[in-house]
């Protein structure tokens, strides 16, 4: 199965940390009905690295990440004040910074520098990037284990959770910040197109089949894990990119527990 190669290894190993870590906050996107949010995150990626290009930062991730945040914060604040459509806002800011970001980059015809980043590529993960998922995976249980009953109370009724004395912006905040950073850290791999598929259809599918919040959790993490390596098997042996073979089975996935949801229904 190609395990014999190190770039193999290294590609599965973080498949069984990145796909894990999106099942379970894939949930709570789809909860709160974030799907847009964590798209437009994805496609700010592009103004991060333009804003490091512009700079002269030869780190770009390092402006990608900073940007991510202050644009998750953002978009948190104008949300709550405004009496706009919040999808209509992110809408808004997402068109105009991909905007911003591939005109800055595509400046000369120096965006094929940059095109990788659309697809990503899990095989060039390194021993030490690994690593750096491993932390934000313990982060990311940690944070869970603290404020899920928070940020579920908030997503089931926001002004009940502030009159139960639940900080519920300061959540909100905290939870922006944690998508922006396992989005900004996740492209690489899986690229900007399709980041936003992993994390809402393996969620999207266990919610089709599930009858209680532990069923919801336990299918989106294994469908998750199930497109990921099955998606990385089938594109080494096929030589197709991996990130899409993913989607496309948590594709096939979700379309086969919505038939199934819909004829257990009748």
């Amino acid at each position: 199965m190609g395990l014999e190669y190190g770039f193999m290894r290294n590609a599965f190993l973080a498949i069984l940390i990145i796909t894990p870590l999106f099942g379970i906050l894939g949930t709570m996107i789809v909860n709160r009905k974030m799907a847009f949010f964590s798209d437009a995150l994805g496609h700010s990626a592009l103004t991060g690295i333009a804003i490091g290009v512009v700079l002269g930062i030869t780190d770009t991730n390092f402006t990608m990440l900073v940007f991510a945040i202050v644009f998750a914060l953002l978009l948190n604040y104008i949300s709550s004040k405004s009496g706009t459509s919040t999808d209509t806002i992110i809408s808004v800011f997402s068109s105009c910074s991909v905007a911003i970001g591939l005109a800055i980059l595509s400046k000369g015809g120096n965006f094929s520098k940059y095109s990788s980043l659309l697809v990503g590529d899990i095989l060039s993960i390194t021993p030490k990037e690994i690593i750096s998922l491993m932390g934000i995976f313990i982060a990311t249980i940690l944070f869970f284990g603290f404020f899920f009953n928070y940020l579920h109370a908030a997503s089931l009724h926001r002004t009940l959770a502030k009159s139960r004395h639940i900080p519920v912006r300061l959540i909100e905040n905290l939870f922006a910040v944690l998508i922006a950073i396992i989005v900004m850290l996740s492209i690489k791999w899986v690229g900007i197109l399709i980041i936003n598929a992993l994390l809402i259809l393996p969620a999207a599918a266990s919610r089709n089949l599930s009858e209680n919040m532990r069923e919801y959790h336990f299918f989106a993490v294994l469908f998750s894990v199930f497109s990921g390596i099955t998606g990385l098997l089938v594109s080494y042996y096929t030589n197709v990119a991996t990130g899409p073979m993913i989607v496309i089975f948590a594709s096939i996935l979700y379309f086969a527990t919505y038939l199934y949801g819909r004829i257990h229904q009748v």
